[in-house]
C-alpha cells in the first residue's frame, strides 16, 4: 500500500471513530457554552509570532508543534479560543477563572480524540470500556500537550504554557498558567496571556466557526498551520489576496515559517478539498461581495515586499490563493469524512493493477 493511501485510509478510519463516538459533537456544545456564557466573539485574534519568526531565530510555536502525536497545538488554540470568550482585550488570563482539569466541562471535554487503535485486531477499544477510558485519555492526552507546550525555546523562553511543580514532586497540571504567542520571555515573570487588539500586521483573525463547527478537531496539524499562514497572509495584504490571491514562495516558506514544502503543498490540496481555499479568481472580491479595503501596505515596507520577491530557489511561479471562509458554516466531520473517502477510492482505484490486455 502506497504512503498516500494507508495515510488516507488511516484519517478516513479515526474520522469514522469520531463519528461513531460522536466525540466532535460533544466536545462542539462545550465550545459552543463556553462562546454563549460571555462575550460572543465573532473572530479569534492571534498574534503573527504564533506563525513566524525571523531565520536566525528558533522556529515559531506553530511550526514547532506540527508533530504526528499528541494535542499540543490543537490545546494552545483552545484555550485561546476559550480565553477570548470571556476576556475583552488587554485583560490578563487567570488561571482560577479557566475551566477545571476534572469533571463536566473541563479542559478534556474540549479536545475530541478517537482512542486508542489496536492495528493488530482493526478495532478500537471495546465500546463497554469507551466511557472510562476516553477520560482518563483526553487527560492524559492534556498533560501531554501541557508538557510539550512548556518545553517549546531555548531555556523555555517561548513556552506557551507554565505548569507549577507540586510540593512531593510531580507538575500541578490543573494549575497550569497560559502564556501569549510570544512565549513567557527570559524575564523571571512570565509574559501572561492577554487578549490581543486587532493591529494589521501584527495580529491576525480566525473566525469563531472554526472553533464551534468542529475544524480545530478534524484537521491536521499541517493543515492547521498552512490555513493560518494563509489567513495573515491574506489579511495583511488584503488588496493583494482580492485581485491576484496570496501565496508562499520558497523563501519565506522555509526562512520565516519553517514549513516544509511537502507539508504546506499537501495541506493546500486537502484545503482546497474541504472548501476553506481556493485557487485566486480574478472577480472573488466582486462576486461574493466581501472585498477587502487596501490596507496600509505602505508600512514595513522592507519586511512585506520581501513576500513577493521571488528567489533562484523558486523555479515556478506559486499557486495563489483565496480564503473561503464560507466554507467554516459546514459541519467539519461531515465534510472531510465525504471529500477524504472520495480520496481514498481514488487512490484505491488507481492502486488497482491493470486487466491484462486481451489478445
Amino acid at each position: 500500500m502506497s504512503g498516500e493511501l494507508e495515510a488516507a485510509v488511516r484519517r478516513v478510519r479515526r474520522l469514522d471513530e469520531l463519528k461513531k463516538g460522536r466525540s466532535v459533537q460533544r466536545a462542539n456544545r462545550v465550545l459552543h457554552r463556553a462562546w454563549d456564557a460571555a462575550l460572543h466573539p465573532e473572530k479569534i485574534t492571534l498574534r503573527r509570532e504564533l506563525l513566524l519568526s525571523a531565520p536566525q531565530d528558533p522556529a515559531p510555536p506553530l511550526t514547532q508543534l506540527l508533530r504526528p502525536r499528541g494535542v499540543a497545538l490543537r490545546f494552545y488554540l483552545l484555550a485561546v479560543f476559550e480565553a477570548q470568550c470571556r476576556l475583552g482585550v488587554g485583560e490578563e488570563w487567570n488561571r482560577k477563572d479557566s475551566p477545571p482539569l476534572k469533571g463536566p466541562y473541563s479542559w478534556p471535554d474540549f479536545v475530541a480524540i478517537d482512542g486508542a487503535y489496536d492495528k493488530r485486531s482493526d478495532t478500537y477499544m471495546p465500546v463497554t470500556d469507551w466511557d472510562r477510558d476516553i477520560q482518563t485519555l483526553r487527560r492524559q492526552q492534556i498533560h501531554g500537550a501541557l508538557r510539550t507546550l512548556e518545553s517549546l525555546g531555548p531555556d523555555a523562553e517561548r513556552a506557551l504554557v507554565e505548569v507549577p511543580g507540586r510540593s512531593k514532586g510531580g507538575q500541578d497540571y490543573a494549575a497550569f498558567s497560559l502564556m501569549q504567542e510570544t512565549g513567557r520571555g527570559a524575564a523571571q515573570t512570565p509574559a501572561l496571556y492577554f487578549a490581543p487588539a486587532n493591529t494589521w500586521h501584527a495580529t491576525f483573525t480566525v473566525p469563531a466557526e472554526f472553533f464551534l463547527h468542529g475544524w480545530i478537531q478534524v484537521l491536521q496539524p499541517s493543515e492547521v498551520a498552512t490555513w493560518m499562514i494563509l489567513q495573515w497572509l491574506a489579511q495583511t495584504f488584503p488588496r493583494k489576496h482580492a485581485e491576484s490571491g496570496v501565496y508562499l514562495y520558497a523563501k519565506h516558506r522555509t526562512g520565516s515559517f519553517r514549513l516544509r514544502r511537502d507539508s504546506y503543498e499537501d495541506a493546500c490540496n486537502r484545503l482546497l478539498d474541504f472548501g476553506l481555499i481556493q485557487y485566486a479568481r480574478a472577480d472573488y472580491a466582486f462576486r461574493s461581495g466581501s472585498g477587502a479595503p487596501p490596507g496600509p501596505e505602505n508600512e514595513a515596507q522592507e519586511f512585506l515586499m520581501s513576500f513577493s520577491q521571488p528567489t533562484r530557489l523558486d523555479i515556478h511561479e506559486p499557486d495563489r490563493y483565496q480564503m473561503t471562509d464560507e466554507g467554516l458554516a459546514q459541519d467539519a466531520l461531515d465534510k472531510c469524512n465525504k471529500e477524504l473517502l472520495l480520496r481514498k477510492n481514488e487512490l484505491q482505484q488507481r492502486a488497482r493493477p491493470e486487466p491484462p490486455a486481451s489478445s
